[in-house]
């Protein structure tokens, strides 16, 4: 497919001054300071997500949740099932259960009984009863936002640690959505995403990070935003061809 924009690549900024963080000025809604803190424009972030819409349209293996601890929750469950099957299981599940405190309250019996057509659902719901009660005795009720803590959740491996943690890193490496914690971060990307691109949002993220954002050493010579993005550590200003990619799955993540 040929790229939507063509990019001279014979001169490429290459930077050779890494910025700080203070050079990047982050952009304060009046109404909400704390819920919408952002480095870019509306302009800026509506780009963005159309970049990211363009290179993947239907991004793949997605497993809904509506915060980090549904997002812990359904990653775990997603061990040796379909994420169709999760995705099934736990709609009606979230409704009535999205918090470690209102899981506490559904309770083992009752949490077996919409998740039954999941596979292992008698061990996986022992599990997220016993991370809940985890999150709430040692972690004021909120996801961790270190790997070695998540890692200690019951039913909690590394993939789920990934999975994440990758959102909290971009959305804090990039300054799209600089937060604390996972639950920080997940709040304000809710009000900085453009409500179009709200459903795959989090999806590209996750896929952004893990093959070009990368953990290590972000590839910014192979990012479709790199013109756009104000990160301290980005090392290149030309994007990259903005053409559509195979659909990814999310798994380990690519270091």
């Amino acid at each position: 497919m040929a790229a939507e924009y063509r990019v001279s690549m014979a001169n490429p900024k290459l930077k050779s001054v890494t910025k700080t963080p203070q050079d990047t000025k982050v952009i304060v809604s009046r109404k909400s300071a704390a819920a919408v803190r952002t480095a870019y424009s509306l302009a800026e972030r509506e780009e963005i997500f159309r970049r990211f819409s363009v290179q993947r349209p239907e991004p793949r293996g997605e497993l809904e949740h509506t915060n980090p601890f549904t997002l812990v929750v359904a990653v775990a469950l997603s061990a040796q099932a379909t994420d169709v099957g999760v995705n099934k299981a736990t709609r009606a599940l979230f409704k009535v259960a999205d918090t470690p405190e209102k899981m506490l309250d559904l309770g083992e019996e009752r949490l077996r009984d919409y998740i039954r057509t999941i596979g292992l659902y008698r061990n996986k719901a022992k599990n997220v009863i016993a991370l809940s009660q985890m999150l709430v005795d040692q972690f004021g009720g909120k996801v961790p936002e270190t790997r070695d803590e998540l890692v200690r959740l019951p039913g909690v491996g590394r993939k789920t640690a990934n999975v994440v943690l990758s959102i909290f890193r971009i959305a804090n490496r990039i300054r799209l959505a600089p937060g604390k914690t996972p639950d920080e971060v997940e709040a304000r990307l809710m009000k900085v995403i453009p409500k179009h691109y709200l459903y795959h949002a989090h999806h590209w993220l996750i896929l952004h990070g893990r093959y070009t954002c990368k953990a290590r050493r972000p590839e910014c010579e192979r990012c479709v935003i790199a013109d756009l993005c104000k990160s301290p550590e980005k090392s290149w200003d030309v994007p990259a061809p903005l053409v559509e990619l195979p659909p990814q799955m999310i798994g380990e993540a690519v270091e």
